[in-house]
């Protein structure tokens, strides 16, 4: 912060004897000092430049030094320069009173002593520094406050690097750079400047060992490895913060820290980032640890089957949402092909694995040799017995490869489609979730002519905020009512067509097409 000795004064007076001397006796004091000699000339300076104070007489020739004090005051721009009239005058009780309440932050009435000039100088402006300090720390805080929280609250490292550079740049006033390794070694910056502008680069920090903790040193962008253009031809601070040594920093880089105030906000700023990219990161770790799990449970090959083709798709919820428990299950048992999608209520490594218990029973069930609506009661007495507090939707189908009957057995679940000459028709069977242990219906029966196709799918894939399922169905109607030739590119272009990744809710997808 300038120093009040290296303050600028614009001196405001119609004599030009009294302007010299007072100019003059604040010169020689170690302000810098402008004159003015009209009110309409130092609103015009005060315009064009900055200054830390005014002294201003209150007679002038075209305005009333009053009202130049009135419309300083009223400026949001000049609102804090503060104002000190003089007058030769205006000297009684009630025009020092009139004055002050008018804005002005001290009247001096002549003559006046030179050293009582400059105290009063020097007092209001350490007042009024103290003030901006104070302004300004308040300010620094409530932007770490909401800086801490769009990072603490953030939807993936991609989107909490953002919301750290945004915020670093709010807080000190320019470019600002956060980096940080995302997972397994690949590290990520991102800059935004001080219009919001963003940009993001993979990043490779150089040979240096951060510390345990909190360290602030100086820098520059080539040392550091920064992209072209970022934070170039400039002095540097550069934060890092690290929690443990088995773990990578966060590092922060911003231009040179004028003050203390500001090296304490950007303790406090990288101290928030580097707890908050940590969580981030065994979050995404967890969630990868899920994916794998839930991944190793489902089906890793598909059965080959003369006069039947096969698809399918499986796309994880994304690292921002909670791991589901989406399955699907495709299995040769002697000429018949079972089939069977379902989804666990609620997401989380336990749905998953509720999911594994689940497909592992109706895997054994089917080996029994029991058609699917048996399937589904055996599986439904099981949760009721074991998981009494889980609930699941499922959909059995058994098909007949050689002449296209099959038999399906529905808990809950999305109706299938069946797709035959360019129509589509849900294949409709209103039953309870399984862990209920309610009565079921007899298996629906029908028959997959040659050509068509049957799309099994999970709610993720038409289940979307703003819509309802009913929609969604509808809108599956019409992009599935023409299969591909290719029916790997089928599925492809329903997941393409009907999410968005990152996906919130797990999706799988399974099409089966009698030849």
């Amino acid at each position: 912060m300038t120093a009040i000795t290296e303050s600028t004064i614009l001196v405001v007076d119609d004599s030009a004897p009294k302007r010299y001397l007072l100019s003059n006796w604040l010169s020689r004091a170690g302000f810098a000092v402008s004159q003015a000699e009209t009110g309409h000339e130092a609103l015009a300076q005060i315009e064009a430049r900055d200054f830390d104070m005014v002294v201003l007489d209150v007679k002038l020739p075209d305005m009333s030094g009053l009202e130049v004090c009135r419309r300083i005051k009223a400026d949001e721009r000049t609102a804090t320069i503060p104002v000190v009239h003089v007058s030769a005058h205006a000297v009684d009780v009630t025009d020092r009173t009139i004055g002050l309440v008018g804005g002005a932050d001290a009247y001096l009435a002549e003559p006046i002593d030179p050293q009582e000039l400059v105290a009063t100088v020097q007092a209001v402006l350490r007042y009024y520094r103290a003030l901006r300090k104070a302004e300004h720390l308040a300010a620094g805080l409530a932007q770490l406050a909401r800086t801490t929280l769009a990072v603490t609250t953030a939807n993936g490292f991609g989107e909490l690097l953002t919301h750290a550079a945004a915020g670093a740049a709010r807080l000190f006033g320019g470019t600002a750079v956060v980096a940080a390794d995302v997972l397994d070694g690949t590290w990520s910056a991102v800059r935004v400047d001080d219009t919001g502008r963003t940009d993001r680069r993979d990043w490779t920090p150089p040979a240096d060992d951060a510390p345990i903790g909190f360290r602030c040193q100086s820098g520059h962008a080539d040392h550091w490895r920064l992209p072209a253009g970022w934070l170039d031809d400039q002095p540097l601070t550069v934060a890092s913060a690290r929690l443990r040594d088995d773990l990578p920093p966060l590092y922060l880089f911003v231009a040179q820290i004028p003050d203390e105030d500001s090296t304490q906000l950007l303790t406090q700023l990288t101290q928030a980032l580097g707890a908050a990219a940590e969580a981030q990161r065994a979050q995404d770790l967890d969630h990868r640890i899920a994916v794998t799990l839930q991944r190793s449970l489902l089906p890793r090959s598909l059965p080959a089957l003369p006069g039947v083709e096969l698809a399918m798709r499986y796309e994880p919820a994304s690292t921002e949402a909670e791991i589901g428990g989406d399955f699907y299950e495709l299995s040769l048992l002697d000429d018949r092909l079972l089939i069977a999608i379902g989804d666990v209520v609620g997401h989380s490594l336990h749905a998953a694995t509720v999911m594994a218990e689940i497909r592992h029973a109706l895997r054994a069930y089917a080996v029994e040799g029991h058609p699917p609506g048996a399937i589904v009661q055996l599986v439904d007495e099981l949760m009721v017995r074991l998981l009494p507090v889980e609930m699941a939707t499922l959909c059995v189908i058994s098909i007949d490869a050689a002449t296209g009957r099959a038999r399906l057995a529905n808990a809950g679940h999305l109706p299938p489609l069946l797709i035959t000459d360019g129509q589509a028709s849900e294949l409709w069977q209103r039953a309870p979730l399984l862990g209920i242990g309610h009565p079921r219906p007899a298996d629906l029966e029908f028959t997959l002519p040659p050509g068509s196709t049957l799309l099994l799918y999970t709610d993720g894939l038409i289940e979307h905020r703003g819509t309802s399922i009913r929609d969604g169905i509808a809108t599956l109607h019409q992009l599935a009512r023409h299969v591909d030739a290719d029916l790997d590119a089928f599925c492809d272009r329903l997941l393409d067509r009907l999410t968005t990744p990152p996906n919130a809710d797990d999706v799988a997808v399974v099409a089966v097409r009698r030849m």
